[in-house]
């Protein structure tokens, strides 16, 4: 019996197509969690305050093809950026597989099931609140450490 291997396996970042690029997100949501950045010393600290556009239920942003339009500053991943973005979670997938680790279990690629990530305990699903119920004085007081 042959086995073919996964792409995610056998191709480099660069190499995948966009469909795969795409499935690559585990759908955590923590990548869409709003985050302050220390002036002085570059430390950037996650909140629990997640983009107004975040679907809380899926996990999965609700404008995703129209988000830069509605977030200037929302975060565009590319095989060339990744590295780029040193605040990514560790367990998210574009970040392990540029380090070189294999997909965790509970990745909806492996396990092939979407709701893996959130049954994982992984995603941000019921630990958030949306960045319109706080004003942006006050979000230094929703730093949290759950991030991993």
């Amino acid at each position: 019996m042959i086995t073919q291997i996964p792409f995610w396996q056998r191709k480099r970042l660069h190499e995948m197509s966009s469909a795969e690029w795409e499935s690559l997100c585990d759908g955590c949501g923590k990548c869409c969690l709003n985050k302050l950045e220390d002036e002085d010393t570059g430390d950037v600290y996650h909140t629990d305050l997640v983009c107004r556009y975040m679907d809380e239920a899926t996990c999965r942003c609700t404008v995703y093809s129209e988000r830069l339009k509605k977030v200037p500053g929302c975060t565009v991943l590319t095989a060339d950026t990744v590295n780029d973005y040193h605040w990514l979670p560790y367990t998210c997938a574009y970040r392990t597989l540029a380090e070189g680790r294999p997909l965790a279990d509970w990745h909806p690629l492996r396990s092939g099931d979407p709701a893996s990530v959130h049954e994982a305990g992984v995603s941000i699903r019921d630990k958030v609140v949306s960045e319109d119920q706080v004003p942006e004085k006050d979000w230094e007081e929703h730093i949290i450490h759950w991030i991993i």
